[in-house]
């Protein structure tokens, strides 16, 4: 070896990423396997490569003992104490051995190990570098199908998309660029295995904490994710400064946050809602676009009845219940919506839940008890000559228009002789 194979080692080192110590300690593993095969020798080696010069030597190496058994692995204590007087019982004696060429064959022994080393190498750093990018995002070129599995190449290493991680309808074409969730790293004697999706969950998190500086800064945190891939998505997301709107912070200016990440999902819906510790509000908002008029949560349970105006119900259930399950994923609550007359009909919302539900002392005209000029009119009735009328169309006709009751027809033309007594009493006190 000269200092021309030391230099390529380091080329190597740069070109493929992996530590010249790696590859030195190949080769001395190479040509340990080299000499063994080319002398015949079963005794233990030990090759040693000094990193200036690219200079190698051979050790043999035997173990001290009071008997020897066998000459090639053993070494008498006499003779050990011959070479160095502070030598004991099971130390480790080394003979240079170095021959002065390796045969053509043990040659290319040697070049198969280091070759075969090296990629090992290579699949070891690849898999470190993958297995903590579990949970994250990684971006890659789409390459081709395996029956229904996409095959997405990520620079370094080919991945692998299943069918089932697939968005349904989604059509993938070559050379496109495609953002992807990294599900699992397995280490197989091919190399890493790398199996990715687009339709977990987690991919929603990481794109908004790739276009949302507050989320990557901290300031807003996702709380909850729920997803139909391919249809729509629920996050709640939660404020640590009362100044910053998590809302507004992940829709963006006029959008462009959220439109961005919906693209990049081909279209799907995204609904962004405010997260809350009073199941009560966060349920709520989990039914987002759709109003609420009331929610009546039984802790015990874990269920939540919702009420929702008549117009609203078809829109909080959702297309094919869409809505109220994505809300009960987020939420971790069972939702039972109900619409306002539906409530009324079946009294399904928990007594103690309405404000004057139990109040029997309340009385809606309580604020008018001051007025007590009608109470001496108890037995009045305005209309009494007209009660047993069994047909408008035969009363007179007193120039309105229309058959009217005569009195009526009267205080409509002002006649002042003919007001009735409650306008007379008025009029006294005015």
């Amino acid at each position: 070896m000269n200092m021309e194979f030391i230099e390529a080692l380091h080329e190597l080192e740069k070109g493929r990423g992996i530590s010249a110590e790696i590859l030195f300690e190949a080769i001395e593993a190479a040509l340990i396997s080299a000499y063994k095969k080319n002398f015949g020798s079963l005794q233990n080696v030990r090759v040693l490569i000094d990193r200036l010069t690219g200079e190698f030597k051979v050790y043999a190496r035997k173990t001290v003992v009071e008997i020897v058994e066998d000459a090639r692995t053993q070494v008498g204590l006499e003779d050990a104490r011959k070479l160095d007087p502070n030598y004991q019982l099971e130390d480790i004696v080394e003979y240079e051995v170095t021959p002065r060429e390796f045969g053509r064959i043990a040659a290319q022994t040697a070049k198969q190990v280091v070759v075969q080393r090296i990629r090992e190498a290579e699949r070891g750093m690849i898999y470190d570098e993958y297995v903590n990018r579990e949970g994250d995002i990684v971006t890659g070129v789409v390459q081709r199908y395996e029956q229904k599995n996409l095959i997405v190449d990520l620079g370094k290493v080919e991945a692998v998309l299943p069918a089932q991680e697939q968005i349904p309808g989604e059509v993938y074409q070559s050379f496109e660029r495609l953002k992807t969730y990294v599900v699992e790293v397995k280490k197989t004697t091919k190399g890493p295995q790398i199996m990715l999706s687009r339709t977990h969950p987690g991919l929603i998190k990481r794109l908004f904490e790739l276009e949302v500086p507050e989320i990557h800064d901290g300031i807003v945190e996702i709380k909850g994710v729920s997803r139909e891939a391919g249809a729509r998505s629920k996050i709640a997301v939660y404020s640590r400064d009362s100044n910053v709107d998590p809302v507004g912070a992940c829709v963006g200016p006029k959008g462009v946050r959220v439109q961005t990440i919906v693209t990049e999902l081909k279209g799907e819906k995204i609904d962004i809602v405010n997260y809350s510790t009073d199941p009560q509000e966060f349920v709520a908002n989990a039914l987002s676009p759709a109003k609420v008029v009331g929610v009546y949560p039984k802790p015990n349970e874990k269920v939540a009845i919702v009420v929702v105006p008549d117009y609203q119900l078809s829109l909080a259930i959702g297309k094919e219940g869409q809505n109220a399950r994505l809300a009960a994923k987020l939420t971790g609550w069972k939702i039972d919506i109900k619409s306002e007359s539906q409530a009324g009909a079946l009294d399904v919302i928990p007594l103690g839940q309405e404000e004057y539900e139990n109040n029997e002392d309340y009385s809606e005209f309580e604020e008018y008890a001051d007025y007590d000029e009608f109470s001496d009119l108890d037995n009045y009735q305005e209309y009494e000559e007209y009660d047993s009328a069994q047909n408008y169309g035969e009363l007179p006709d007193n120039g309105v228009g229309e058959n009217v009751p005569e009195g009526l027809a009267d205080i409509a033309l002002g006649d002042p002789e003919k007001i009735s007594p409650k306008e007379k009493k008025k009029k006294g006190k005015g």
